[in-house]
């Protein structure tokens, strides 16, 4: 369970990362918001800001159900919310099959349904560790 955490969190860094790229003005527009522009428009680069605290905040639910003792995330909260975690990853999979961009279609699609998995595995494994 600790491994797919760990292998979740990076994923989770991956996206905000590239996020924050992108609200930053990186011309790597084509591999998200659905690939039509290599700079997105203001607006998304707003979202993409935004969307770097969602995926640190997503971090944090997953830390809490692992046990992670310095997660301020309350334990009944990271157990239902990693369960929300793998519902949005795996409609993200679905909605990034579906996009025109090969980016989305080859690269977040994957990306999203392995994140999906890997939050299933530490649902499923329920909090164990006290580690941190």
């Amino acid at each position: 369970m600790i491994a797919a955490a760990i292998a979740a969190l990076v994923g989770f860094a991956a996206i905000a990362i590239f996020q924050a790229a992108l609200a930053l003005g990186a011309p790597v527009g084509r591999a998200a918001w659905g690939g039509t522009v290599a700079r997105p428009a203001t607006r998304l680069r707003i979202a993409s800001a935004l969307a770097v605290g969602i995926w640190a905040f997503a971090g944090l639910i997953l830390l809490g159900r692992t046990g992670f003792r310095e997660s301020p995330v309350h334990a009944s909260f990271a157990r239902y919310g990693t369960f929300v975690l793998i519902g949005v990853l795996g409609l993200s999979a679905i909605e990034n099959v579906a996009s025109r961009s090969k980016w989305e279609r080859f690269l977040w699609a994957p990306s999203s349904l392995a994140l999906a998995v890997l939050c299933l595995i530490v649902a499923r494994s329920g909090t164990h560790a006290r580690w941190g």
